[in-house]
């Protein structure tokens, strides 16, 4: 692969277009700059180089989290890299049992792998490595491969994904289109289910009605909530510019002092799909797999032009997410997440930016402990 044909894909968007921090603009000159795909495979042969790495860890760093709480830590080793949990980020109202953490590190996860990808290295992740540590979700080895365009517009999507909570379009997304997303998602090993027909809809919904009411009625969970949203300059949390004005629509969360103008929808039916990704078990395992799919999931849609939400709230409540595996899976897997796609209504302004943390605040060297 020449440097032209890596030009090719991103000549007609400038660097900062979708507000990528430094390194993640940096990222994007080194797989435009003039040195061909094995010139750069030249200057390592058995691990990526730090400045690889750090644009490699930049783009895992957009990927989504609950509420932007982005609980995860990078640790160097010499020829390894390795993600550990934050467990002082889990959400205890929120996320009782973890569950939203090892998703939100899950997607980090194959967010890096994406990125490394990109940057002509291939990345072999083992999982939950050392029972002893289960904050240690997994080592990641890099051996040389060859990226194909297609790797280039995956990685550039990580820039460009961001989460619409917003009402959708009536325009129907394509069936090659939503076939695409769920082989990407089901490529991890996960059921993606596109739940469309009646009465799993109507079911989906009324578990997002549910949660929100009881969720209206915790003052723990509210005050967590306040906690981590509303913002305005802070490296975390979700910013008041970013959570939406709920009006009537039952999957947006109610987040305190929103900034977002509901999009103004002139159909009067939206068009999105709502896929409810599963897994067969529900350890460890299982969540952080589920993480890397609904990665998968997002950016391959945004790839597509596709608009995306990833939606947690009903799996939050013991009560809400049984009823999703009774009346949707009829039990037979273990709902995750949703993840809401559809087209963004043509007239709506671009979603902003969310903050990301500083690179040095999540990345350290591997200490002779391992941890």
């Amino acid at each position: 692969m020449t440097a032209a044909m890596d030009e090719s894909v991103v000549a007609n968007q400038p660097l900062d277009r979708f507000g990528q921090p430094e390194e993640v603009a940096a990222m994007v000159r080194f797989l435009v700059s003039e040195a061909t795909y094995s010139e750069r495979q030249a200057m390592t042969r058995t691990h990526p180089d730090q400045e690889t790495l750090r644009s490699a860890l930049a783009l895992a760093s957009r990927a989504p989290s609950v509420h932007n709480t982005q609980p995860w830590l990078w640790r160097v080793g010499h020829e390894t890299l390795h993600l550990y949990a934050d467990e002082s980020r889990r959400l205890p109202h929120t996320d009782p049992d973890g569950r939203d953490l090892l998703l939100s590190c899950g997607a980090a996860l194959d967010h890096l792998r994406v990125a490394a990808r990109a940057e002509g290295w291939e990345a072999t992740i083992h999982r939950l490595p050392n029972p002893a540590t289960p904050e240690h979700l997994a080592s990641v080895e890099f051996r040389p491969t060859t990226c194909s365009s297609e790797d280039i517009e995956l990685a550039r999507a990580i820039s460009r994904r961001s989460t619409d909570r917003r009402r959708f379009s009536s325009w129907e997304v394509p069936a090659a289109h939503l076939e695409a997303v769920i082989a990407a998602g089901a490529s991890t090993g996960v059921l993606v289910r596109d739940v469309d027909a009646e009465p799993a809809r109507t079911e989906l919904l009324r578990a997002f009605e549910r949660a929100a009411s009881q969720h209206a009625h915790d003052d723990s969970y509210g005050a967590e909530l306040a906690q981590w949203s509303g913002t305005h300059a802070a490296p975390q949390g979700v910013p008041a510019r970013n959570a939406v004005v709920t009006g009537s629509d039952p999957t947006a969360r109610r987040f305190p002092h929103p900034g977002l103008p509901q999009a103004v929808v002139r159909d009067i039916d939206a068009d999105d799909r709502m896929l409810l990704l599963s897994t067969s078990s529900d350890d460890r395992l299982s969540r952080l797999r589920a993480g890397e799919a609904t990665s998968a999931v997002l950016l391959t849609a945004t790839r597509l032009g596709l608009a995306t939400c990833p939606l947690t709230e009903p799996m939050e409540l013991t009560d809400t997410r049984r009823r999703i595996r009774t009346n949707i899976l009829d039990d037979t897997g273990f709902p995750q997440i949703i993840i809401r796609v559809g087209w963004a209504v043509p007239s709506a302004e671009p979603v902003p930016v969310t903050p990301r943390r500083p690179l040095d605040e999540v990345v350290g060297p591997l200490d002779s402990s391992g941890s």
